[in-house]
């Protein structure tokens, strides 16, 4: 390479680091004004919202498929590769044309400054943590840059000794100034991260709240329901382990003081409820298995917890709903929303406004103060979060967030089962062995689950005792492990006699279907 060439690749490289470093502190700064003013009008927030309303269903299913319930921390990485790429190309474009690099920033900066007052919940300032950000980093575009002209930012051996030892000054100082301002920018980051984390007052309140004991407690878990199987899935999920799939990239914490639900639509008599009012009511417990309908065939995205609550027919009983209506549209306080059969929330199961979640108050992720959990529908026509509204409606009047991207509007649960034990790819040794697992339909009683090794006949495996019929069920099966590979299937069996069906589908747009199949070695 000749010195012209290497000068070139030095001065781009030194203009590259320029803009990271100025999009790092000009990030980080957006982050913490943004913690401490609004959660909600984060840069990256508003970016990552932005691009789940406009994704497809097949980025959705891709994204759940390849990163399961660490989507959103991918989707936030891949935002941060992107914004980084182009901040140092922003950093080149501004060293051989004046003040473009700036203007890369101003605007991006601006962009999504208008883009966050778009937002649900977007206040008068929802714009100000993103125009600052990209202030911050047009100006130190500038001031980097302008440290670097006083040094060609040249390693020693390109020119002569005695000019690379008049430039490291200059260069040590280049370094220094771009590393402080990166540094800078990830403190304030992390910072603001911490910041939404704590949420100080909202998780002081939380922790202090002591729920109410129910009117109605759940039934008891009947003896032989929980099998003694190392490895199976516990009967009760712990609320740590629980799947959290939702479209908010930043966990809401709402104030329970200032938590209101409003049910309002085609009713004789609209209902505004408080939080207070709420704790007031007659709550129940329940125990209940909820699905996501993009989980896949033997996939994790499905829980039982024991929830305490409100039962949700007694508030639209109360509105008194129109014979005409068949939805009710729930509301969170992001936005999202969730059209739910009317029917289910009036029926004799426990659809509920849960305030608790295995004997504590919901988690932060999983919806505090309230969300809502219906037996026997996924989660994405059902278990709203940080639920704030409830309009009475019709499927032909109004669509859901979900339902306005293709997926189907009443997502009852399918019959599904699957194995835990042993997992796919497993070693296991030969002799007596044990295969297990679990299987559900929420609103309808599992009365069985068979197994299938390497295409043989269907076997009968033992049925633990169920809670009830809301609930999965465990299930296991000895098994006479010869060496070699096995191919090991499950299917369950519905109170009508129906089997899981071996039929492979997709989740979208109404739940996977098929049978869970695992491979595994017998030494």
């Amino acid at each position: 390479m000749t010195r012209h060439g290497r000068e070139a690749v030095a001065s781009n490289a030194t203009a590259a680091v320029s803009g990271v470093a100025a999009a790092l502190l000009g990030a980080g700064a957006g982050e913490l004004v943004a913690a401490l003013m609004a959660p909600s009008s984060s840069p990256f927030a508003v970016i990552g919202g932005a691009l789940i309303d406009i994704a497809p269903t097949w980025a959705k299913d891709t994204a759940i498929a390849w990163f399961g319930t660490a989507d959103k921390q991918a989707l936030l990485i891949g935002i941060g590769i992107v914004l980084l790429a182009l901040a140092a190309l922003a950093g080149i474009a501004e060293a051989r044309r004046g003040y473009t690099g700036v203007v890369v920033f101003a605007v991006l900066g601006a962009g999504v400054g208008i883009l966050s007052l778009t937002r649900p919940g977007a206040g008068l300032l929802s714009w100000l943590p993103s125009v600052l950000a990209g202030a911050l980093a047009a100006l130190t575009l500038r001031t980097l840059l302008n440290i670097a002209k006083t040094s060609d930012a040249v390693a020693p051996g390109i020119v002569d000794d005695d000019t690379a030892a008049a430039t490291a000054p200059s260069r040590r100082r280049f370094l220094a100034w771009a590393a402080g301002s990166a540094a800078i920018g990830v403190a304030m980051a992390v910072g603001g991260s911490l910041a939404r984390a704590g949420s100080t007052a909202v998780t002081i309140v939380r922790e202090a709240i002591r729920l109410p004991r129910p009117a109605q407690s759940a039934p008891a878990i009947p003896a032989g329901a929980a099998l003694d199987v190392p490895g199976l899935t516990p009967l009760i999920t712990p609320n740590r382990d629980f799947y959290r799939i939702d479209t908010a990239l930043i966990v809401p914490t709402v104030d329970p003081s200032q938590w209101r639900l409003r049910v309002h639509g085609m009713v004789a008599e609209e209902v505004e409820l408080t939080w207070d009012e709420l704790l007031a009511l007659p709550l129940i417990e329940t125990t209940v298995t909820l699905s996501c309908v993009s989980n896949p065939v033997g996939g994790g995205l499905v829980g039982n917890a024991v929830w305490l609550g409100y039962p949700i027919r007694e508030l639209l009983a109360r509105a008194q709903p129109d014979p005409d209506a068949d939805m009710v549209l729930s509301t969170s306080v992001d936005g999202f929303t969730a059209g739910t059969p009317l029917e289910a929330l009036t029926d004799d199961r426990d659809a509920l406004l849960a305030i608790g979640m295995n004997g504590e108050p919901l988690p932060f992720a999983h919806g505090f103060p309230v969300r809502m959990v219906v037996p026997g529908l996924y989660g994405y026509v059902s278990a709203t979060k940080w639920v704030t509204d409830l309009e009475v409606t019709r499927f032909d009047q109004a669509r859901a967030y979900w339902t306005d991207r293709g997926w189907s509007a009443r997502g009852p649960i399918k019959l599904q089962s699957r194995i835990d034990v042993p997992r796919s790819g497993a070693r296991v040794a030969a002799g007596d062995a044990v295969i297990a697992g679990v299987a559900w339909q929420p609103r309808t009683a599992i009365t069985g689950v068979e197994v299938q090794v390497d295409g043989g006949p269907w076997q009968r495996a033992e049925l633990a005792s169920a809670i009830s019929d809301d609930t999965w069920v465990q299930w296991r099966m000895p098994w006479r492990a010869d060496p070699g590979e096995h191919v090991l299937r499950c299917r369950a069996i519905d109170a009508d006699g129906n089997a899981q069906t071996g039929a492979s589908a997709a989740p979208a747009p109404d739940g996977a279907t098929g049978w869970h199949e695992v491979t595994v070695t017998v030494d």
